[in-house]
């Protein structure tokens, strides 16, 4: 399978079928770091990255929001001082889709995007 974060996501029609969790445990090995949530009965994306400040925090955050703009897919952000949990997850199939596992894997590439610049550091 080619690398998730070079993947396109693609339109998901409301009548498209949330993946099975064992298809989200095969694509979650994908994507270092990241785990499953099950929250309203639903399968989730979840990972906090942890960061030096508020100020970092919000940064990051903002740069998940520009990839969450660009392809109209947005997850839940909350942003404390020193960390962002990330949560993906598609509304409108009350599940995750390819395009979860895309987005995540996006999220994780820009975390090393900071880490370039000594911003962000994934939570263990």
């Amino acid at each position: 399978m080619k690398e998730l974060n070079n993947m396109l996501c693609i339109p998901c029609p409301a009548e498209t079928l949330p993946m099975t969790e064992s298809q989200c445990k095969r694509l979650l090995e994908n994507i270092p770091g990241w785990e499953l949530e099950k929250k309203d009965g639903l399968i989730r994306l979840r990972r906090t990255f942890t960061l030096p400040d508020f100020m970092s925090a919000l940064a990051f955050s903002n740069k998940i929001g520009e990839l969450a703009e660009a392809e109209q897919h947005h997850p839940e952000l909350i942003i404390a001082w020193g960390s962002v949990t990330v949560t993906w997850w598609t509304h409108s199939i009350k599940g995750l889709h390819i395009n979860d596992f895309i987005m995540a894997a996006r999220t994780s590439a820009l975390e090393s995007d900071q880490a370039c610049t000594g911003s962000a550091k994934a939570a263990r």
